[in-house]
């Protein structure tokens, strides 16, 4: 038995093993070359753009490509699911069938929901 469960959580030690062994190098090494004293106090200030910021952190933020990063997740989504679906379909029964219907008729849902917000002007 504890054989058995051992040999069954063997593959993700050997994988935590190996990031701590790839992830180690790599921190040290970042350490070791870091600068450690601060020469010029203007290197450690936010910047932005190499330009000192002026004015507030917090403004209006235009709203105009949000119904693109929707349809974007959108088709994405669908996209992973349907060639899941597609690569299996001669080897799934007919009843198959029906539920990617429903998830389709899920996703153009969304669509049809990030198209309306495309015509609202006042999420802009």
């Amino acid at each position: 038995m504890v054989g058995e469960l051992a040999s069954n959580y063997s593959t993700l030690v050997l994988m935590f093993g190996f990031a701590v062994v790839a992830m180690a190098p790599a921190l040290l090494v970042s350490r070791m070359i870091s600068p450690r004293k601060k020469s010029n106090p203007v290197k450690f200030l936010p910047m932005e753009c190499g330009q000192v910021p002026s004015g507030e952190g917090r403004t209006h933020f235009m709203m105009q490509y949000y119904a693109y990063i929707l349809m974007f997740v959108v088709f994405d989504v669908m996209a992973i699911f349907l060639y899941a679906w597609g690569s299996t379909l001669l080897l799934l029964p007919k009843s198959a069938t029906l539920p990617i219907i429903g998830f389709l008729a899920i996703m153009f849902a969304a669509m049809a929901f990030a198209l309306h917000q495309s015509g609202r002007r006042d999420i802009w």
